[in-house]
């Protein structure tokens, strides 16, 4: 059975992997780019203003320093040499100060708006965490059962470093390297047509390498990131299951596992840096090239007499214009350089941007409800109206139906469950509850037995709304859990599931998790309902000692507790107990079903027990088999009929 079991675990695993393959497949969405810049737009106008311009002085002074270069040549030098430095040195002192200027300024144009973009880019990050996380609060329980956790962390982590550095880096890089690129060239023209000419022809060729060379780079640099993204996920998944691992020696499987998710990785990690380490040699050398070439040419022209043409007029090539003309040139080249390296560091970001987008952009948890949950007392007259007051009771409130006077009706909160002709399938294609009803009065304790996978726990889904019905009805106080917000109808039940999730912190702020306002005598009060409150003083910093790792310094009977405990703090009409004794040993059991007794008197309770001991005192029993009621009644009436339950309860067969 523990093989078989472990032969569909990790064909799962194969299926997962599969999809992980999918993933790194899947294409960036059209409009991603545009849609990052909107949203960054958005909330930093101002701020990106001010940018701007400091990226433009930045650029147009680098520019400008060229254009002095030529006069300082030209006007200052080259007489100099023929007059005598005294015939020039005022001029030149000008001309350096003005360059001295010019190259400070565009100094404090680079300072700015390096600075404001660190703030810009920090601000983006935030408020993109703050709205994936929002919006994953808003997702439903399906989503999560879909998607493998480390994926969903991966978001969070590489694919928002990636913004970071298109934000911070890329796009700034791009943008002032577009105005350099443009000044330059204006430059050049106004210099010299046909040198012009010679340079235009290499910036084609580099942008033609750009293309190629850098679009491989970037296409498997978002590989990279979605192979990244899988190997997370099944890290995540390993480290959490570590124990079942370990328990059925599986590590070298995991391990074989782990070296093809690594091996993708490797691989496009090193085919993205290949290419991209390729593309910035490549670049250099033609500049280099163009270096050349424009020193032979324009070293022919000085010397040859050539007539130049440019848009400040004809005229003979000076030694001035061709040395400016080669600084022009070699910073054109070394700016194509630097934007062909942010080529694979932007397609990179637009794909972290698309997958936080596919994240913010899932439908959220449907919820059609208008009913709420309000605490309430009885006026003078009887009347239930609504309090601020801590009352022990509570009232629907709906605000759609009305009484003669205007006001709106409320329900007292009893916990009167009733389900009629319900069927559900996760899957449109697969049901698993057949047409089950069911009903429990206030007070009521009902049992589900049955297998695995007979449904029982797909019903308390059901009841709660982690999942929506597909045909029948499901009513709270006779009221459609339809009509009830999501929210208001789970803060009135308590659930205790087989699987404890503790939070790092305290053992009192893990009880008060059931219950927000609850003081620490409630919280102390309901741990010792749920008799936990022996065991925690007994830690060595009794209710302040904090948990880590879900728990894990705890035993599993311990954890329940505390589980228990938190239940009973939210001090909820309705409770649903999933397995909620299945971690305890035969002596906890004991104590915590007196515990268990005292928190489930006089409010409604589903139990799904495996221990037919701990259903015994139910009012009714639902023996389930393939998602429908074989069975039902009271312990003693179902013994009488001899059928499953009896079989179960004497052992003539043992739950599967």
């Amino acid at each position: 059975m523990a093989g078989s079991g472990n032969n569909r675990r990790f064909t799962g695993s194969r299926r997962a992997q599969a999809a992980a393959e999918q993933g790194r497949n899947h294409e960036v969405r059209k409009g991603t780019g545009g849609r990052l810049l909107r949203y960054i737009w958005e909330r930093n106008k101002l701020r990106l203003t001010v940018v701007f311009f400091g990226i433009i002085v930045s650029a147009v002074a680098s520019t400008i320093a060229t254009f002095f270069l030529q006069q300082l040549i030209d006007d200052c030098i080259v007489p100099g040499i023929e007059l005598g430095m005294d015939a020039v040195w005022g001029k030149l002192m000008r001309m350096l100060t003005i360059m001295g200027c010019i190259y400070i300024l565009g100094t404090l144009g680079f300072f700015a708006y390096t600075r404001i973009m660190a703030s810009v880019t920090q601000g983006t990050l935030k408020k993109l965490r703050d709205d994936m996380f929002d919006k994953m609060q808003t997702l439903p329980v399906r989503f999560f059962d879909t998607n493998a956790h480390g994926d969903i962390m991966s978001t969070y982590t590489n694919d928002t470093d990636a913004i970071r550095m298109l934000i911070g880096q890329s796009i700034p890089s791009l943008f002032q390297a577009s105005l350099s690129v443009l000044a330059v060239l204006c430059m050049m023209l106004y210099y010299s047509i046909w040198l012009t000419i010679i340079v235009a022809v290499f910036c084609v060729l580099m942008i033609f390498v750009t293309r190629k060379l850098g679009g491989i780079s970037a296409r498997y640099m978002i590989r990279q990131q979605q192979s990244l993204a899988s190997e997370e996920g099944f890290v995540e998944e390993m480290i959490s299951g570590l124990r079942v691992v370990k328990v059925f020696n599986h590590e070298e499987e995991n391990r074989e596992k782990f070296k093809e998710l690594n091996e993708a990785l490797f691989h496009d990690g090193s085919v993205a840096n290949r290419y991209g380490n390729i593309l910035m040699p490549v670049l250099g050398n033609l500049g280099n090239l163009l270096y050349v070439v424009i020193a032979v040419v324009g070293g022919l022209m000085v010397f040859g007499g050539v007539n130049n043409i440019g848009f400040s007029g004809m005229g003979l090539v000076t030694a001035g214009m061709i040395i400016s003309f080669l600084s022009m040139a070699r910073n054109l080249s070394q700016t194509i350089g630097q934007v062909s390296m942010q080529v694979p560091m932007i397609a990179m970001g637009i794909a972290g941007a698309d997958r936080i987008f596919r994240l913010m952009d899932r439908e959220p948890e449907e919820d059609q409800g208008h009913i709420t949950l309000v605490r309430c007392e009885r006026d003078a007259e009887g009347n239930i109206v609504e309090t601020d007051r801590h009352t022990e009771m509570w009232a629907w409130k709906d605000d759609q139906k009305l009484t003669e006077d205007g006001k709106p009706t409320y329900t007292v909160l009893a916990g009167d469950v009733r389900l009629k002709d319900v069927t559900f399938g996760y899957t449109p294609e697969k049901t698993v509850i057949h047409g089950v009803s069911l009903f429990a009065k206030p007070g009521q304790k009902i049992a589900f037995v049955g297998a695995t996978g007979a449904g029982k726990t797909t019903i308390t889904n059901l009841i709660n709304r982690f999942y929506d019905i597909g045909e029948g009805t499901i009513t709270y106080d006779g009221i459609d859990v339809k009509d009830i917000k999501k929210p208001d109808l789970r803060r009135s039940m308590g659930v205790v599931l087989q699987d404890v999730n503790l939070f790092t912190g305290t053992v009192m702020e893990n009880i008060r998790y059931g219950n927000l306002e609850a003081t620490d005598e409630e919280c102390i009060a309901a741990a010792k309902l749920a008799n936990a409150h022996g065991f925690i003083t007994r830690l060595s910093n009794g209710y302040d000692t904090v948990l880590t790792g879900n728990g894990s310094e705890l035993s599993q009977g311990q954890r329940q507790l505390l589980s228990i405990a938190r239940a009973a703090v939210a001090d909820p009409p309705v409770m649903v107990l999933d397995e909620a004794t299945s971690s305890i040993d035969t002596r906890t059991e004991s104590l915590v079903q007196a515990g268990m007794d005292n928190l489930m008197k006089g409010r409604t309770v589903f139990v799904i027990a495996h221990r037919l001991s701990t259903v015994r005192n139910s009012n009714a029993i639902m023996v389930m088999d393939h998602g429908r009621i074989i069975e039902r009644g009271d312990h003693d009436e179902l013994l009488a009929q001899k059928g499953t339950y009896y079989q179960l309860y004497t052992g003539a067969f043992e739950l599967d």
